[in-house]
């Protein structure tokens, strides 16, 4: 049985998120800077640009993510943090208009990406992630977790690099409650970590 641990990204594991995002879908060309920045601001970067985006965020701390190993190889990550700073989900309007949560809230924070290199993927990473998520952003003082994954049981067939924001069971499992479906395939769900 493999070996599993979930590390925060920091500075000194840079190669590490590298080698997590490069092993399948679009993990390498968006440097997890989707969410980051508005689409004017992302039609205007290039990979180098993204990736050094990505590397002052990780310098600069807290860890905006976390990373998981199998057998102590960077296999997998996932984007934790405030929602705050992930200015395209608020001006997202499928989101903004469905959230219970306001928009300003920092205490608020955002699951919004997973990554799994092909050769990780059906050994239930995601789900480790996430439970890793949740622990780390209560420690981190978060009030509550949103997310907006998908619904491949909804009855549209969805291409595999659209899977990044996740699957609404993975969430269902991990206690996350559906807030909204803004589309018959996209949830907005959300855990309570006061309770």
């Amino acid at each position: 049985m493999a070996h599993i641990t979930i590390e925060p990204a920091t500075a000194d594991r840079f190669d590490d998120a590298q080698h997590a995002l490069s092993g399948g879908g679009d993990g390498r060309s968006c440097q997890c800077q989707w969410w980051m920045m508005t689409n004017a601001e992302w039609q205007k970067t290039s990979l180098e640009q993204r990736q050094q985006l990505l590397r002052d965020e990780v310098d600069a701390g807290p860890p905006p993510a976390l990373i998981a190993y199998v057998d102590g190889e960077a296999a997998g990550w996932v984007r934790i943090g405030p929602r705050t700073k992930q200015v395209r989900l608020g001006r997202t309007r499928n989101f903004t208009g469905a959230s219970e949560e306001a928009w300003d809230d920092a205490s608020v924070w955002a699951v919004s990406c997973f990554v799994v290199r092909r050769e990780h993927r059906n050994q239930g990473l995601n789900a480790r992630l996430l439970d890793a998520a949740i622990m780390y952003a209560r420690e981190s003082g978060a009030r509550v977790i949103e997310a907006y994954p998908l619904d491949p049981d909804a009855g549209r067939k969805i291409p595999s690099n659209e899977l990044f924001h996740g699957v609404v069971s993975t969430f269902q499992e991990a206690g996350f409650r559906e807030v909204a479906r803004p589309k018959p395939h996209l949830a907005i769900m959300s855990l309570d970590l006061a309770g």
